[in-house]
């Protein structure tokens, strides 16, 4: 007897103890009727053809049936499935034939139960890749989403903020106004330089905040201008020389090959990167440290290394500390001071002096052998810049030759 016409003997007995076996509610089992005897019609056409992928249509349907509950706990329905409608067979197959015939059988539908496994794995397989990139993609929304929305809120809060300090500022120049005409104005002049530094800190974090939701929003604007960076640097040793007094440290400054060639650069943003930098080594130096300022030209760009004998920084926050409120150490160490030993900060100056640094062409870096209190491995920041010769804007470069030639 051909396989076919076993098949057709008990399809019916095969098809009600299938449809039993799977499903619990009426409804449910006259949709799963109509899918078996689609299933059975289509195996048959394959055993008759010898072609396996008549059953194709329906296997791909079912891999793609999967839910969304499916997905998430991770069930593989369809495999047992295809083992109990193979156990169906062979069951109906012992009731009407014989032994001889039974083992006929099945040898023709193992290949087929083999190719039907396969081609279920291979798509729900695909079809759980789709479903985990989809996921993972709206997850990444929600998370650019919420990073936009703390961008959003450091913006709107940083501005918030520069209102009233605006009035502050204001009202405590008309008091110390007003101080100056007074003779006894030593201790008045205290309580007004105290709030002067209160007022310029303050200002401080709220423009670094200003900054990095700038940098965040690609919306920092940069006003390039013919530049020296060694006259920055040089600016910078002098701005921080009573800081380093004061914590007995050495500041060794090397000539910097290429830093006193004009180029075209924002010379304010500038500043404001390497002074983050400098001021992070003063502040991880302990006191009678040294901080070496060197650096060389390399092609079109020129290195600027900022060394210390500091406290160093452990291999995995090489990179999390150009990440915006990534603060290194114990947050019970945070300190206003800007070179104070350890002082803690808000996290922003050196993902802001990146975002600068990017937006010039350049980069930063740093290297240290890792972090220890006692040993005191130092690091080193490396800071490449494109040695501009020209502006980037047109208009400005138009300007300028102008100017040159007046």
């Amino acid at each position: 007897m051909l396989v076919s016409e076993m098949l057709r003997k008990i399809h019916q007995p095969w098809k009600m103890s299938v449809a039993e076996r799977l499903s619990q509610s009426e409804l449910g089992r006259d949709s799963l009727l109509d899918e078996l005897d689609r299933f059975f019609e289509l195996l048959v056409n394959a055993v008759e053809n010898g072609d396996n992928g008549w059953l194709n249509p329906i296997l791909i349907d079912w891999a793609a049936s999967r839910t969304e509950t499916d997905m998430e706990v991770d069930e593989v329905t369809l495999s047992p499935v295809l083992s109990l409608i193979m156990e169906e067979f062979v069951r109906a197959a012992k009731v009407q034939f014989s032994p001889e015939e039974v083992i006929q059988l099945v040898e023709r539908l193992m290949p087929v139960y083999h190719y039907s496994f396969e081609v279920i794995a291979n798509h729900e397989t695909l079809v759980r890749i789709g479903y985990v990139s989809a996921k993972l993609e709206k997850i990444q929304n929600e998370l650019s989403q919420l990073d936009r929305s703390k961008s959003d809120f450091i913006a709107v809060a940083a501005h918030e903020l520069k209102t009233p300090l605006t009035l502050i500022e204001g009202y405590s120049s008309m008091m110390g106004e007003l101080v100056a005409k007074d003779e006894d104005v030593e201790n008045k002049r205290v309580l007004l330089d105290g709030i002067k530094k209160g007022i310029t800190r303050l200002s401080e974090i709220i423009n670094d905040m200003i900054d990095v939701s700038m940098i965040d929003n690609d919306l920092l604007s940069l006003k390039f201008q013919p530049t020296w960076i060694n006259r920055i640097l040089d600016s910078l040793v002098q701005e921080y020389k009573n800081d380093l007094n004061e914590r007995e440290q050495t500041l060794i400054t090397e000539t910097i090959p290429g830093t006193d060639e004009m180029i075209y650069a924002d010379g304010e943003r500038l500043y404001q990167a390497f002074k983050n930098v400098l001021s992070n080594a003063i502040k991880y130096t302990p006191n009678g440290g040294e901080i070496k300022l060197s650096g060389r030209k390399i092609s079109d760009f020129v290195e600027i290394v900022i060394e210390d004998t500091g406290i160093g920084i452990a291999p995995e926050d090489q990179v999390r500390i150009f990440e915006k409120f990534n603060t290194l150490g114990n947050p019970m160490t945070h300190s206003s001071s800007k070179t104070s030993y350890k002082g803690g900060g808000p996290g922003l100056g050196l993902p802001i002096t990146k975002g600068i640094l990017d937006s010039h062409g350049g980069s930063i870096w740093v290297e240290s052998e890792g972090y220890d209190e006692e040993k005191l491995p130092g690091c080193a920041f490396h800071i490449l810049l494109p040695l501009r010769r020209e502006p980037p804007d047109e208009q400005v470069s138009k300007l300028f030759e102008t100017s040159s030639d007046e």
